[in-house]
């Protein structure tokens, strides 16, 4: 293919791509209105959420078999028809079981389009074109998860809740013509269905599903205290066991576990990992301080949140730049190094922080995102062999979406138990010998008593307004410690980058690639 049609067959895959992982997040921000308009709960309407990322990461490590067996093209096109026409029915839910059931249709049969994209880049290009082409995927990886609450907030505050769903049917449907009209790398081989290992299909679909229902529920129900988490926590574990060793035993496996005896691929596979935590747990945090804390609307958050994608869309052309002058660990050391110094710069984080305030860390968080996403994908895909990517790829992207997964799990968690933590240690010293509170108190009981809150009733309000400012500021604490503690997990990647061997494109494009 001449080079001008090989790039548009692979920008019309990055829509795709940009789309399903778009919607990961975008309805983040909307939860409270789309519960509103399906009268549902709290607890049912992080669901929505829930259900979408339970079935992407279970078929985010299938999508190597399924594109051998269908072909690259098809299996694209397939993936694009099916999310476009779940798009439809999640704007057309009638009550939340229905919208459940219809965003979980749209994670399973859209996850498919993220690792493709990961593979065709590889069988496209070559040289420094490769390189170009890995800082899209880079961007679009991280800009999409970004960019949701953003977006999502607007289409709520401006239109409606549905619009989050109705805007992707014109970008499906360009997808869904474009890619079989373009993308032929491969040919389908529907032999492979009469020898696949369905058991460890099986047991992977048991292990990640339990597994995300576990780490997405298991802070709200205060984790192995209930039943049902216990089990579904046992349920993944021993699913695990039965899909890693059967993997290693049968002869062609549906995920190459094997591909981690590659020392780039695996610490690239820790890599993705660790930037799923920083990506999806910051994701999760910087919405849920504004909305709570702050008394932020959708959009509001959106506009808060927006300059982390701005300043990461104005590090491309840096990173391309650098990116064919400097080795690509190099590159990456500096990137997660400065995602550390983001989390770092986020500590300091008080009640009254807002978009003034979280303009820097965010800048640097968006420049990190974009120099350390893409050449951790190079490094750790680019040293594979052609017939080996497809699975692999999906294995990478798998890491991502759990590291994701545990990462906002375990800032749940820490928001519980560290907003306990400070908020006794607070209380501790608002006592009767604590002067400044007594003189706090005796002023605003006086204001509340002229406003007709006379006696008791003045100082019982005026006590219930200190207790909403202690567990304000004790929840601010949690805040900074939650984003110390990805900091931690960022420095300790930052110095694991020399491990990594140097990864030199191919100049020439491989038999594969014809």
């Amino acid at each position: 293919m001449p080079t001008g049609q090989r790039v548009f067959a692979f920008a019309a895959m990055c829509v795709g791509m940009f789309i399903a992982l778009l919607d990961i997040q975008i309805v983040s921000a909307s939860l409270r209105d789309i519960g509103g308009g399906l009268s549902a709960g709290a607890d049912e309407t992080a669901w929505v959420q829930t259900s979408y990322l339970i079935a992407e990461i279970v078929v985010i490590p299938l999508s190597g078999w399924l594109s051998r067996v269908l072909s690259t093209r098809w299996l694209f096109c397939g993936s694009a028809v099916g999310f476009t026409l779940a798009s439809l029915l999640c704007g057309m839910a009638w009550n939340i079981q229905s919208m459940i059931a219809f965003r979980a249709l749209q994670g399973f049969l859209g996850g498919s389009m993220i690792p493709l994209v990961f593979t065709t880049a590889f069988f496209f290009f070559t040289g420094k074109q490769r390189v170009i082409a890995a800082a899209t995927i880079g961007a679009i990886a991280s800009l999409a998860p970004t960019l949701g609450p953003t977006l999502g907030g607007w289409i709520t505050d401006h239109y409606s809740w549905h619009w989050l769903f109705y805007i992707n049917l014109i970008p499906g449907i360009f997808v869904a013509v474009v890619v079989p009209m373009k993308v032929r790398i491969d040919s389908p081989d529907l032999s492979l269905l009469k020898g696949a290992d369905y058991l460890s299909m099986l047991f992977m679909a048991l292990f990640l599903g339990c597994l995300e229902y576990t780490l997405e529920e298991g802070p709200r129900w205060n984790w192995f205290s209930d039943s049902t988490i216990l089990i579904t926590a046992w349920v993944s574990g021993l699913s695990a066991l039965a899909f890693i060793s059967r993997t290693l035993m049968v002869e062609h496996p549906i995920v190459d576990l094997r591909a981690l005896r590659e020392r780039n691929f695996a610490l690239g596979c820790f890599f993705s990992f660790v930037t799923g935590i920083g990506l999806f747990a910051t994701i999760y945090l910087t919405p849920l301080f504004l909305g709570r804390v702050r008394g932020y609307s959708a959009l509001d958050i959106g506009l808060a949140v927006f300059s982390t994608g701005v300043f990461q869309i104005l590090s491309i052309p840096l990173y391309a730049f650098l990116a064919n002058r400097v080795d690509l660990r190099w590159i990456m050391m500096f990137g997660l190094g400065l995602f550390a110094l983001s989390m770092w710069d986020f500590s300091p984080i008080t009640h009254d922080w807002g978009a003034n305030e979280l303009l820097l860390p965010q800048a640097l968080r968006g420049i990190a995102q974009q120099m350390a996403v893409p050449p951790t994908v190079t490094l750790t895909l680019g040293a594979l062999a052609q017939s080996r990517l497809k699975q692999a790829s999906g294995l990478f992207n798998l890491m991502r979406n759990l590291g994701g997964a545990i990462g906002i799990a375990a800032c749940a968690t820490l928001l519980n138990d560290r907003t306990n933590l400070h908020f006794t240690r607070l209380a501790e010293h608002l006592n009767s010998t604590n002067e400044n509170m007594n003189h706090w108190l005796d002023q605003v009981s006086g204001n509340l008593a002229t406003l007709g809150h006379g006696g008791a009733d003045g100082m019982t309000a005026a006590l219930q307004q200190l207790w909403q400012l202690t567990y304000r500021e004790a929840q601010t604490q949690t805040y900074s410690d939650a984003f110390l503690a990805i900091m931690v997990c960022f420095i300790v990647a930052t110095l694991m980058v020399p491990l990594m061997r140097k990864v030199v494109p191919p100049s020439q494009p491989s038999a594969h690639a014809h």
